[in-house]
């Protein structure tokens, strides 16, 4: 792997530090009614506008913003939402993260997918309609230095047009392989923009870099990423305060990664090992008002909208402002075809045990096929039909892939 580079000048970090956070949250503070009509009447907005948008008087109109984030969707994107999976590898880690079911002092029953039990994940999904996957991975170099990640690339994109990864950030270098084996998109989460926060939640690994991550999405377009994926875990800090970076941090993006196309995601905290407690409540209509602002803000950003969120709400927001919508999502690996049972070992203080079949020491989740344990749980469990047969009768078409291989190669 490169070595890290410690030279953030020019880089969003070095315009995340000069944010005027208090500035913002006054705006935000003392924002009238008029204040968000007159933000309403304009096209293009800065981020002081964004902050009034946010506000207490921005929720109070949130009629009035729902109904321009749609007009600005609809003459953006069209009637489109774009399906896709996550597709999990492995929930090894060698992070420790307090608020994720991965971290690696969770005594969780973990396991990595062989290439072959990763295919027959995918053949699963194939068989649903989905020819966008998302692979995840718990953050640990092995997936990379030994040529598994590439493997599986390659091997997917025999049948799967569109792959993108959520993995451990590297150096642009160490991506370049990846996007040449086929990888075309990359997401990161910075988790929380609040440095202190960052630095009790991120106790061991090479996470607890705050600004290194922070920089990953640049690198990844500098390896020639033609997608790439950004979001804040809502539920460790602050929501308005993290709305303020991650608009930002956006905005930089769209400019610095112009031949890219951008999203952005607002995960909630959802239940997962550890009981990690959200210290910060973000509440419906406070993300229904997050989800318009930033349409309204950055017009032409992609907005994902995953199944963390129930279904009664994911299907009122989705005709607001998503344009991407995962749908019958497992978070563990194995979970779509019960693949890898039998590798299957716990991590208990920093020993592996390896586990049979006939001796898991707790019995297989309906939920999870393979036994292993998921990041969290998920709070749409409709099949991915399902979901796309309501798009259809709200007027929307579900998009199961974005190209074909011959048109795009």
């Amino acid at each position: 792997m490169t070595e890290n580079r410690t030279d953030y000048r020019n880089s969003f970090v070095e315009v995340f530090n000069n944010l005027p956070f208090e500035r913002l949250r006054e705006i935000a503070s003392r924002a009238t009614e008029a204040d968000v009509r007159r933000c309403l009447s304009r096209d293009a907005l800065r981020i002081e506008d964004f902050a009034c948008l946010i506000s207490d008087a921005g929720e109070r109109m949130l009629d009035q913003l729902c109904a321009r984030s749609m007009q600005l969707t609809r003459r953006r994107f069209g009637r489109v939402i774009r399906l896709f999976a996550p597709l999990y590898l492995s929930n090894e880690c060698i992070n420790n993260c307090k608020y994720c079911g991965f971290s690696r002092d969770n005594p969780i029953l973990r396991l990595t997918l062989s290439v072959e039990e990763v295919l027959a994940e995918a053949r699963v999904l194939h068989e649903q309609g989905f020819r966008n996957i998302l692979l995840v991975s718990g953050e640990h170099p092995k997936f990379v230095t030994n040529g598994y990640m590439e493997e599986c690339i390659r091997k997917l994109r025999e049948f799967i047009p569109t792959v993108a990864l959520e993995i451990g950030p590297m150096e642009s270098p160490d991506y370049e392989p990846l996007v040449r084996a086929g990888a075309e998109g990359l997401v990161v989460y910075q988790e929380t923009y609040d440095r202190p926060t960052y630095r009790e939640m991120h106790t061991a690994g090479p996470k607890k870099d705050f600004d290194w991550r922070l920089a990953t999405p640049e690198r990844a377009y500098d390896a020639g990423f033609r997608r790439l994926g950004i979001g804040a875990l809502f539920g460790l800090a602050d929501w308005q305060s993290e709305a303020f970076s991650l608009a930002a941090h956006s905005h930089f993006l769209l400019n610095r990664c112009w031949k890219s196309s951008l999203t952005v995601s607002f995960p909630r905290l959802r239940p997962c090992a550890g009981d990690f407690q959200p210290r910060h409540i973000l509440s419906d209509r406070k993300l229904v008002q997050l989800v318009a602002a930033f349409r309204m803000f950055l017009p032409d950003l992609g907005i994902v909208l995953s199944t963390r969120e129930p279904s009664q709400l994911r299907d009122g927001l989705m005709p607001l402002g998503i344009t991407h919508a995962s749908a019958g999502s497992h978070t563990e690996p194995g979970g779509y075809s019960g693949a890898g049972r039998q590798n299957l070992h716990q991590t208990v203080r920093g020993r592996q045990l390896a586990l049979s079949h006939e001796n898991d020491p707790a019995p297989a989740d309906p939920g999870h096929p393979s036994g292993a344990t998921g990041q969290f749980d998920i709070a749409d469990h409709r099949a991915p039909g399902e979901v796309a047969r309501f798009l259809q009768t709200i007027g929307y078409e579900p998009v199961w892939k974005d190209w074909d291989f011959a048109l795009g190669e």
